[in-house]
């Protein structure tokens, strides 16, 4: 298979709105631990503590998806050079290896989204147990 200059040039578009769309995850886990910090100082409640430790994976996890998803493009962007540059050959195997690069980040994306749905449950299951103390005592 022949690798031309416009190939790596392909996933540019994917790999900046897959970047975004990392880059707001992460906003959205800064906005949620401010939140959380704050309630935790008010109500000092251990369904927190737990939510804190499922955010703290998580922004890790952001952290890692958005370093191996840079590296996917600035592989792309060697690749390209490289075949401008005549190193066809090498230019092909680093292709290969920003895509596996972007294959790893969709991965990791995939288990921080495991992780969320995590952060929920317990949230429900707070939720459950709120309930069921506020009827309890009505009874």
């Amino acid at each position: 298979m022949e690798i031309t200059l416009t190939t790596p040039a392909l996933l540019f578009p994917a790999l900046s709105l897959l970047l975004l769309a990392y880059t707001n995850r992460f906003l959205a886990l800064v906005n949620i631990v401010r939140t959380l910090k704050t309630q935790y100082k008010t109500t000092h409640s251990p369904h927190l503590i737990q939510q804190i430790h499922n955010l703290r994976r998580r922004v890790e996890m952001v952290r890692n998806m958005q370093a191996v998803g840079v590296a996917s493009m600035l592989g792309c962007v060697l690749a390209m050079f490289l075949i401008y540059a005549g190193f066809n050959a090498a230019g092909a195997l680093v292709f290969g290896g920003s895509l596996l690069a972007l294959l790893v980040s969709l991965g990791m994306s995939l288990y921080e989204i495991q992780i969320s749905v995590v952060a929920l449950q317990i949230e429900l299951n707070d939720l459950e147990e709120s309930e069921e103390q506020r009827l309890a005592g009505h009874a």
